[in-house]
């Protein structure tokens, strides 16, 4: 059975301020949804939320995985069921290597599936990350450097998706992940999302431009705008904004005025 990702009726307020007001969405394993809208619209609100970050409170609606219901589960908890979220601006961990970083994330998930598990030897994760680095075009020193010290905003990207890849979670929440890059950078990054896609991974793209989506096709693209999604479609629907801008759609998703 294929995981899911429900959002349902979800409204949330960042220090007391609702910023979304009702978002319903359903993304599965082997999909690729693209939410798009302009700055202020709730994007990234929504990624945090998804994912339990305590500066996001949920007031109404639930988030559900895998058919659980995972709307007060913390961070790792969610991480550890298989949901993954790649930063818009990754943190640098100063001292902490990649390779020591991915081993101790991998080992912690298979802990929590099963506290039997003696966790991934060294020998099996190396030939496991030298997989996964050469499937994705990544130098094997890259291993070997601190996590996002002094990395270029491409390298952080990079580091983010070599993250998903050794992670093998069911759903992925890309926040801006084009975020800074310039073209080649995207189109690295792009083809590392196109490599990991497929029947095993559904992954949810949040962006403000239609150019990832030269590179990564969704299946469905969704338009959140002042905190709910206001029109769903299908890939089209990117390549119109890009030629409309977010106008037409603000003045599409106005209510007509009451005569009388």
């Amino acid at each position: 059975m294929k995981a899911t990702l429900e959002i349902r009726d979800l409204h949330v307020a960042v220090e007391g301020k609702e910023i979304l007001k009702g978002v319903d969405l359903v993304v599965t394993q082997g999909e690729i949804h693209a939410l798009m809208g302009p700055n202020g619209a709730g994007k990234s609100t929504l990624a945090n939320a998804l994912m339990g970050h305590p500066s996001f409170h949920v007031t109404q609606g639930r988030v559900l995985f895998k058919g659980q219901d995972i709307t007060e589960l913390e961070p790792d908890q969610r991480a550890r069921l298989g949901l993954f979220l790649a930063f818009q601006y990754p943190v640098a961990i100063p001292g902490v290597s990649v390779a020591n970083f991915l081993r101790t994330a991998i080992n912690a998930r298979r802990k929590a599936l099963n506290p039997e598990d003696a966790g991934i030897s060294v020998p099996e994760f190396r030939t496991m990350l030298k997989a996964k680095m050469d499937s994705l075009q990544i130098p094997h020193e890259f291993a070997g450097r601190y996590l996002n010290d002094g990395f270029s905003g491409g390298e952080k990207k990079r580091a983010e998706i070599l993250q998903l890849a050794a992670m093998e979670p069911e759903i992925a929440i890309l926040d801006e992940t084009d975020s800074g890059l310039d073209i080649d950078a995207l189109r690295v990054v792009a083809g590392g999302v196109n490599a990991l896609a497929g029947d095993h991974l559904g992954v949810l793209i949040i962006t403000h431009y239609q150019r990832i989506l030269n590179y990564i096709k969704p299946h469905q693209v969704h338009i959140l705008l002042d905190g709910r999604i206001i029109q769903s479609a299908g890939p089209e629907l990117a390549e119109h904004l890009e030629e409309m801008g977010y106008a037409w759609i603000r003045e599409q998703s106005r209510e007509p005025a009451i005569e009388g």
